[in-house]
């Protein structure tokens, strides 16, 4: 009898290990963004899901009569600072989709802050400097990826399965689907 008990409490913490091991491991999906069969640079994959505004300091900063980085990928709700890191005047505004807002004039060394509280795409622009552009996109997550000059992207804290997602690059309507993970095998998602 105590040796049954003890293979069943054996097996039992074995489980237990294993299961503990299964959520401990960090579940990345790696995946591959294509338009025409190409490798598709600066698209904004996400899974929706939950979204917690970001705490650490984001910044879209002004310098070399340019917006940098041209796109800031955020969840809804992130605070972001613009500060003027130029030597002239610039007005920061977006009259667009997503986040509607006219920062006004503010000149070098200063900065200012937009809450990005709505999903979607806002593009910033200045309207001293035509040629000054770029995107804040806000995606109701926190589970998103900018693909790379190859195409790909990775995203933590994936579960295996049918997932939902969406995606967006200038230029085009965001497109959303559906994926099927397993764990260590890459996606390719084909823009339609």
């Amino acid at each position: 009898m105590r040796t049954i008990a003890a293979g069943l409490l054996l097996a039992a913490l074995v489980s237990v290990a294993a299961v503990e091991r299964a959520a401990a491991e960090i579940r990345l999906l790696q995946g591959t963004v294509r338009v025409g069969g190409k490798p598709a640079k600066d698209v904004v994959v996400w899974l929706p899901g939950e979204s917690r505004a970001m705490t650490a300091r984001v910044v879209l900063d002004q310098r070399n009569m340019a917006f940098i980085p041209r796109l800031l990928v955020v969840p809804v709700g992130t605070s972001v600072e613009m500060p003027n890191s130029d030597r002239v005047f610039h007005n920061v505004f977006s009259y667009h989709n997503g986040k509607r807002f006219d920062l006004g004039l503010y000149p070098a060394g200063t900065r200012k802050v937009v809450t990005f509280d709505q999903a979607g795409v806002s593009r910033i622009f200045c309207n001293i400097h035509p040629t000054m552009a770029a995107y804040v996109v806000a995606v109701p997550s926190t589970r998103y990826a900018v693909t790379d000059a190859e195409g790909r992207f990775a995203i933590d804290g994936v579960d295996q399965g049918a997932q939902p997602y969406a995606m967006w690059r200038a230029g085009a309507d965001p497109q959303a689907g559906t994926l099927t993970i397993v764990t260590g095998q890459p996606v390719t998602i084909d823009w339609p």
